[in-house]
């Protein structure tokens, strides 16, 4: 498959929560709540959901799970390209309400929206979608971990991600490439290189 270097964001007409929506309403009157970080669309995700949006059949008719959805622009992606059903797992818990608005105003559904599935495992699924889960050391083994465990069950695995630290590239077949903001960037920084890549058996 021929690399691309676009940007595509613009192309990309979902309608997202973002920090201007009033969904941090959500966390008042709690102590330390999470950053709302399902507010913003990632990189990696923005990568990755310009991908299945480019190429339907790689999500048509198949069980997906969005992992560490977000703001669910990937699951909404995949609905929208045809996938047969999509799970959406996101361990903030405004985040998961956030998923529900986002899906009902994008005209999709989510067959669930799920929190932390990391610890068991995998849900019934084709293919994962994993989208800017390299951010910290932490994060990245156990994400790593679950996503053995999909391999050893027959589960494609798809990552989008700005090239992070952590991203395991030893384990990484490159299949696009992007031009994309990602989250933190300020206004008017030029697009960061993202990727959408397989990951693979080590």
């Amino acid at each position: 498959m021929p690399i691309r270097a676009v940007p595509f964001i613009p192309e990309i007409s979902l309608h997202l929560a973002h920090p201007g929506s009033g969904l941090r309403r959500l966390a008042e009157g709690r102590i330390d709540p999470p950053p709302p970080y399902w507010a913003w669309v990632w990189g990696g995700g923005a990568a990755l959901a310009r991908y299945v949006l480019d190429n339907p059949a790689t999500v048509a008719g198949r069980r997906v799970l969005d992992l560490g959805a977000g703001s669910g622009i990937v699951g909404i992606a995949a609905a929208k390209a045809g996938a047969r059903a999509v799970i959406a797992s996101e361990v903030d818990p405004d985040g998961r309400a956030v998923l529900a608005l986002n899906a009902i105003a994008n005209g999709v559904a989510f067959e669930a929206i799920v929190g932390d599935v990391m610890a068991a495992s995998p849900p019934p699924a084709d293919l994962v979608l994993v989208g800017d889960l390299f951010y910290a050391p932490e994060v990245a083994a156990r994400t790593m971990a679950f996503l053995d465990r999909c391999l050893e069950a027959g589960i494609e695995v798809l990552i989008g991600d700005p090239h992070r630290a952590w991203l395991p590239r030893e384990r990484l077949r490159l299949i696009a490439d992007f031009a994309a903001p990602d989250f933190g960037d300020a206004a008017g920084t030029a697009a960061s290189a993202c990727a959408v890549f397989a990951f693979e058996a080590g």
